[in-house]
């Protein structure tokens, strides 16, 4: 029997509307037992500024969610893909989360993390997810890897933002079985 285990899923966009926040809403309500996903966005964060940084040290918002991950048992990410790559914004809430660079190992190093993502386009988010592979190795993440999730046409998959397709949610809720299988080794 699998113990409870509690992962922090990130959505990556700040539109309020934005298919990867149904997408983790999606997954929040899909988490096989007895994994519990948190859902958690990036509102409120603040551009990366050194200077920011050492005249008021690190955001509350980004301390918050830093403390929610390191407690955490794994780590999923829900990107969106913009220009074929991360998104700014999502690239910038991690980078924060990396400050200082003494922290890196308690909020991150040898965690396991799961990466899924949603796009109008016809190729989902496999180009944003690869571009997530060298930040994952440079923070000592360790990748679930033993299925993907590139929801191309996310548009037509997401009904008024829940998800309406029976082909996604298949995918999304295999993808979440594994995650909380490699999760479970991990521990």
């Amino acid at each position: 029997m699998l113990s409870p285990m509690r992962i922090v899923g990130i959505s990556g966009s700040l539109r309020r509307g934005s298919l990867n926040r149904s997408l983790l809403t999606a997954a929040v309500e899909r988490a096989p037992a007895p994994m519990h996903i948190e859902a958690h966005g990036i509102d409120g964060i603040p551009l990366y500024d050194g200077d920011l940084e050492a005249a008021s040290g690190v955001p509350e918002a980004v301390t918050r969610l830093k403390d929610a991950v390191a407690t955490a048992d794994g780590l999923l990410l829900v990107t969106p893909e913009y220009n074929q790559s991360i998104p700014g914004v999502f690239k910038n809430a991690i980078d924060w989360m990396s400050r200082p660079g003494s922290d890196i190992a308690r909020v991150f190093g040898g965690k396991p993390v799961g990466l899924i993502g949603a796009s109008p386009g016809r190729m989902g988010t496999i180009s944003s997810q690869t571009a997530w592979l060298p930040v994952f190795r440079s923070l000592a993440l360790v990748p679930y890897l033993g299925r993907t999730v590139y929801v191309s046409a996310a548009g037509e998959a997401f009904q008024n933002g829940v998800l309406a397709s029976a082909m996604v949610d298949k995918l999304l809720s295999d993808y979440l079985t594994g995650l909380r299988d490699f999760v479970a080794t991990r521990g």
